[in-house]
């Protein structure tokens, strides 16, 4: 494989050499004051947005649709929606697919860094070539106007505590990928009044630890962040930053600032047949192993039952073209944490969906590596049932935005889950 053929690292390359981002990432552990990571807003083109989440299983058989279809895809890259370290294991899944089943193409990844530290091998031995950490600050004083929290493992930091972890991972994460051989690139998003002045202190920093190039990302307004107000920098004033912090970095100044579902040359918009690939590929339908629905109802009339506290689901069927109820089925007992949805995904093996009011991430991320669906819904059952069971995907005015209050992606958190 040639590495000169990143458009991302070789701006040369940016002009006939195209990627596939993989949206397999969605959960996030820094909470950054610029971001917002809304997944379904087609109309945006910015860092954390898709329209869909991928499975590892459903990114492969995506992968191939596309590059059917497209040419010149020299890279497979997961930049998101989320940060692939949160959860590590989905995302060494996901490369360990592709890498087997498409070796030809160079694969890369955009971590904050935070949960980095101690995979760089693992990602060598997938044949990662190239890696992208954000570093915003080396000043933890800086750095604590930059994130609202960060979460490493079970512990959530603030301000300039919270800024100092971060800063610590980041630091050895980029030297254990140089150590390792990969190209590493670092972005740092520009923000005026809070870090603007600051970029060449990172630059300096980041070169010392061996990194490679450096993409200064001027600051894009997000409403509802933070920083939703602040102004973005000027063009003029990128292109004199870009030649003082060159002294100490080389300067990548071609940055898309692409989506996590991106697909093409840099610069382009997703076409609509790459966008029904996606839908198709992050559909999951009814099959012979799996023909059932099962939803999470009081009465068995609606959608209108958190997942955790059903003693019992409602399992339905497509009998002669009608929405048929096949049984109840008892849910496992609770208390046992994740082995309680382990075991329902063997209860429930025969669903494709679980349909539901509300759900936590263990049972999402625990039935969906199991092959079934977890949706949140507030509907009629024979409406959302009828839409599944035959193969067509949950109407968006049945959809249910996660969490109790309601605000869902568009929820910067605590780090600290939902009250």
């Amino acid at each position: 494989m040639e590495k000169s053929k990143h458009p991302c690292f070789n701006s040369d390359a940016r002009h006939t050499q195209g990627r596939i981002h993989l949206p397999i990432a969605p959960s996030c552990n820094v909470q950054c004051n610029f971001c917002n990571r809304k997944f379904d807003c087609v109309n945006e083109s910015r860092p954390g947005v898709t329209t869909k989440v991928l499975t590892p299983k459903q990114t492969s058989s995506y992968v191939q649709a596309v590059l059917d279809r497209v040419d010149n895809i020299s890279v497979l890259g997961v930049a998101g929606p989320g940060d692939p370290f949160a959860d590590a294991e989905r995302t060494l899944a996901t490369l360990e697919l592709v890498h087997k089943e498409f070796p030809d193409k160079l694969l890369c990844l955009s971590s904050n860094g935070l949960n980095l530290p101690g995979y760089a091998q693992r990602l060598k031995e997938l044949n990662v070539s190239h890696v992208t950490i954000t570093v915003n600050a080396v000043d933890p004083e800086i750095g604590a106007k930059v994130y609202a929290w960060i979460r490493d493992g079970y512990h959530v930091y603030r301000g300039v505590q919270g800024a100092k972890v971060l800063l610590e991972k980041q630091t050895q994460a980029i030297k254990e990928l140089k150590e390792a051989g990969m190209i590493v690139k670092i972005n740092t998003v520009v923000i005026p009044t809070i870090n603007d002045h600051h970029v060449p202190a990172i630059a300096e920093y980041v070169s010392k630890l061996g990194a490679d190039v450096q993409n200064c990302i001027p600051l894009m307004k997000v409403e509802g962040t933070p920083f939703g107000e602040l102004p973005a920098p000027e063009p003029a004033f990128m292109q004199e930053l870009r030649l003082v912090v060159g002294k100490h970095i080389n300067q990548m100044s071609h940055c898309a600032r692409c989506r996590a579902d991106a697909v093409g040359l840099l610069g382009q918009q997703n076409s609509l047949e790459v966008q029904r690939l996606l839908d198709e590929a992050s559909r999951n339908t009814p099959s012979k192993t799996k023909p059932y629905v099962a939803v999470a109802s009081k009465e068995g009339l609606f959608v209108n039952q958190h997942l955790g506290e059903a003693s019992q689901l409602w399992v339905f069927g497509l009998v002669d073209g009608a929405v048929q109820l096949i049984e109840r089925r008892k849910t496992p007992h609770s208390g046992s944490g994740d082995d309680r949805w382990e075991e329902m995904a063997k209860t429930f093996s025969d669903c494709f969906t679980i349909l539901s009011g509300g759900f936590g991430p263990a049972p999402e991320k625990i039935l969906t590596d199991r092959g079934i669906t977890v949706v949140a819904a507030q509907c009629l059952i024979d409406d959302a049932a009828k839409s599944l069971l035959t193969g067509n995907e949950l109407p968006k005015v049945y959809q249910k935005t996660a969490g109790l209050c309601g605000k869902g992606a568009a929820c910067s958190g605590t780090g600290q889950g939902c009250a």
